[in-house]
């Protein structure tokens, strides 16, 4: 008898991790092993060598495929080096369209390390199917979208975007880590390719770093598994075993997370002194109806651009009492931060101007505190921001 399908909540606690066989353990092991006896040459029990293949990074590969709803994942020492490792799949001369509203390291590895190695790549606001196909060119064999996307919080229409990446002959990879599987299965949607940064929401409590792909397509998954092994960018097993414990909570922590960022994203947007306010749960966001149609929240990513000078934001940003002043995104605590220096400072500011990524826009991760607590210190650090 076939069994029925699991939900999203039961598959996060229980996918990819059975009780350990040796002594009924009901958390996954850390393997603190880099190499495996075996019986004779060639002759072992499925695992010969740590960086090749490992028990506590495959419990994670198919939890994070199951959360995705996909057959196969890859885990990787960072969001980076999953992100490097697509690329890498890629061959001299390709053409890669990307979109230009996209994490700073993201730009930086496109065109300061593979542009080196004759990989071409164009920037396009992917929010408008037709420019993601006037872009395209007879070279080009990938699409690169961020949806939401970091910082501006856009909305691509990934359904559409996979029809014309399709109809010629081309793969698109999703960048779902603003979402998270929670909120968004790309998959699902069309795409061919799911990246994370395990960092962030999958980990969720900012004390572990990695990456991930998920696929559904067997001949790409034994290439990125090739170059999973050859490059060795691969997590450790203590991170897995942290992203495997981040995951069993997300549902949880994701429904807060959107919950306290509707509220702060709604206060914004009434406050005297902010100019705007792009978060996709408000309904005067571009992409507030899209978002409806391919996500099941809105996500705890915020941005906003405060009215005055830089001075003045940069001033806000550092007077705040229970947001933090921090790079990255996606753990319980709220953090707060300037994308112009900090996140995006590898982006040059005429490029990021030209896509509107102003030099005052603010950046929140919103956490799971108490959200008063939250909206009192905004409040806070907007008026002690006045000059």
């Amino acid at each position: 008898m076939k069994e029925p399908k699991r939900r999203f909540a039961t598959e996060a606690v229980h996918a990819g991790q059975e009780p350990d066989p040796a002594t009924g353990a009901i958390m996954t092991p850390v393997y603190l092993t880099s190499t495996y006896v075996q019986q004779g040459p060639g002759q072992h029990k499925g695992f010969d060598y740590a960086r090749t293949v490992h028990p506590t990074r495959l419990a994670l590969e198919r939890n994070l495929a199951a959360l995705e709803g996909g057959r196969f994942g890859l885990c990787f020492s960072s969001g980076m080096a999953a992100t490097s490792t697509l690329i890498q799949a890629l061959e001299s001369g390709d053409h890669v369209v990307a979109g230009n509203d996209l994490y700073g390291g993201t730009y930086r590895v496109f065109t300061k390390v593979f542009q080196r190695f004759g990989l071409g790549f164009s920037f396009v606001d992917s929010t408008d199917v037709k420019s993601v196909e006037r872009a395209l060119t007879p070279k080009t064999r990938l699409i690169w979208i961020e949806t939401p996307s970091n910082p501006m919080l856009r909305i691509t229409d990934i359904r559409r975007t996979a029809e014309l990446a399709h109809s010629k002959g081309i793969k698109l990879a999703i960048d779902n880590t603003f979402a998270s599987p929670a909120l968004q299965t790309p998959l699902a949607l069309g795409a061919d390719f799911v990246v994370h940064s395990t960092t962030k929401y999958l980990g969720g409590h900012s004390d572990v770093v990695g990456g991930c792909i998920v696929t559904n397509d067997e001949e790409w998954h034994q290439k990125l598994k090739f170059l999973q092994n050859a490059v060795g960018a691969v997590p450790g097993p203590l991170d897995c075993f942290l992203v495997l414990r981040g995951t069993k909570t997300l549902p949880l922590r994701m429904s807060k997370h959107c919950q306290n960022a509707m509220a702060v994203a709604e206060h914004l947007l009434k406050h005297p002194e902010i100019a705007k306010v792009h978060y996709p749960g408000l309904t005067q966001h571009p992409g507030h109806a899209l978002a409806r149609t391919q996500m099941c929240g809105f996500g705890g990513m915020i941005s906003f651009e405060l009215k005055g000078d830089l001075e003045r934001a940069k001033r806000m940003i550092s007077g705040t009492k229970v947001f933090s002043l921090a790079e990255s995104l996606g753990g319980v605590e709220s953090l707060i931060g300037h994308p112009a220096s900090m996140t995006h400072g590898s982006i040059p500011r005429e490029e990021r101007i030209k896509y509107g990524l102003v030099d005052g826009l603010i950046r929140l991760s919103v956490g799971i505190e108490d959200v008063q607590d939250l909206v009192e210190d905004l409040d806070q650090a907007i008026a002690q921001s006045r000059a």
